[in-house]
């Protein structure tokens, strides 16, 4: 693990949800930038010292001689530094887990798609929320056709922890998400907007054709983006609306999205994640529960307790880590395949996003004005 020191949030998820699925052993990290905080990281968490490295290539050096040495590494650090650590692991052959957003261009997104699909090794995104059970039972009514044809998609991820002046996590601030130079200006679309723009592909199994952007900031004083107002065009014609906001104040998680069909719609909740609600045009609406009989094999799949124990955002990592814990031991190239409701994000997944973020940048910058988000994905 890069990343991920004491304090981290996100590197106990990460940590925890690698012990759910009993296939993976944390042997080795880098979890700071300060070489003693990163020792002590190690030490509370049952790290050899001698593999608590200072820098990646130490890591890789070391490692990539070892007989029980990495084969994998997880990055979870600022968004600027994914796609140096991302190349490099790669280029020692070895398979990468990434936080969102892939990387901070597109540029750079291209030519870790390009480096991944050479090397052959498994590369996963870490788009957590497709691996809850009710959003791949969407993605699979979707596909059957309970919907008909989509039409309208509403997706929102809003919250209120960046209200105030300085953001915290738990009690800790994180004042790296205020700063441009880390994470970028448009780090609301980055680091939240990807996740809602994730979710709209992989339920509906459409793409964003054009975004039209208003990107604002309601802080004073901050140097980056706090709030996102973007419509969208998508490929089947079907319109949608996206916000994502780190100042909606009272706002706890707020990641929701519905899909309106011609015939039904679908609504989910990340606050109501074990429930799936299903309103058809002619008949009573019907709320589905993880657990339940019936339910698609996908669904099915990421379910580890009985209907009525509820799961949550830890166990929706542990799902997407099954899924690359399956790949890693195939070593199939599993980064083409169409099929998205039974399938991991991957670095294509990655490449879409930016491609997002960087357009939405665009769009906002020409006042609103409707703007491509096509990306070639040549090998």
């Amino acid at each position: 693990m890069i990343g991920g020191g004491i304090g981290s949030t996100i590197g106990e998820v990460h940590r925890s949800a690698m012990r759910l699925t009993d296939r993976f052993d944390l042997v080795a990290g880098i979890f700071s930038r300060n070489h003693k905080h990163s020792l002590h990281t190690g030490l509370q968490i049952g790290i050899d010292p001698n593999r608590t490295y200072a820098g990646i290539e130490e890591m890789i050096q070391l490692e990539t001689v070892r007989p029980d040495g990495v084969e994998l590494v997880v990055i979870v650090t600022p968004n600027e530094s994914h796609f140096p650590l991302a190349y490099a692991a790669i280029d020692a052959g070895l398979h990468v887990v990434c936080e969102k957003p892939l990387t901070a261009s597109l540029r750079d997104a291209l030519d870790l798609y390009k480096k991944t699909i050479a090397s052959r090794i498994v590369f996963g995104l870490t788009h957590n929320y497709s691996g809850y059970s009710m959003v791949r039972q969407a993605a699979a009514m979707v596909r059957e056709g309970s919907l008909g044809t989509v039409r309208l998609v509403q997706a929102e991820h809003a919250q209120g922890a960046g209200a105030l002046p300085v953001e915290f996590t738990e009690g800790i601030p994180v004042p790296w998400r205020s700063d441009p130079e880390q994470v970028g200006k448009e780090i609301v679309v980055a680091d939240i907007g990807t996740h809602a723009h994730h979710l709209i592909r992989f339920i509906t199994g459409q793409e964003v054709e054009e975004v039209s952007a208003d990107l604002s900031t309601h802080v004073k004083g901050r140097k980056v983006y706090d709030n996102a107002q973007i419509s969208l065009r998508l490929t089947n014609g079907s319109r949608g609306a996206l916000w994502a906001s780190r100042v909606a104040t009272g706002n706890e998680h707020g990641l929701r999205i519905r899909i309106f069909g011609e015939r039904a719609a679908l609504h989910w909740d990340h606050e109501d994640p074990e429930h799936l609600r299903f309103c058809p045009l002619d008949k009573p609406p019907l709320t589905l529960s993880k657990g339940q009989p019936g339910l698609s094999s996908a669904a099915q799949a990421t379910q580890r307790l009985r209907l009525g124990h509820p799961e949550g955002f830890i166990d929706s990592f542990a799902s997407l880590y099954h899924d690359f814990g399956d790949a890693i031991q195939d070593r199939g190239d599993r980064n083409s395949l169409p099929d998205l409701e039974s399938i991991f994000p991957t670095v294509v997944d990655g490449v879409y996003g930016v491609t997002f973020i960087e357009s939405v940048s665009r769009s906002h910058k020409a006042n609103g004005a409707w703007t491509e988000t096509s990306v070639s994905l040549d090998k």
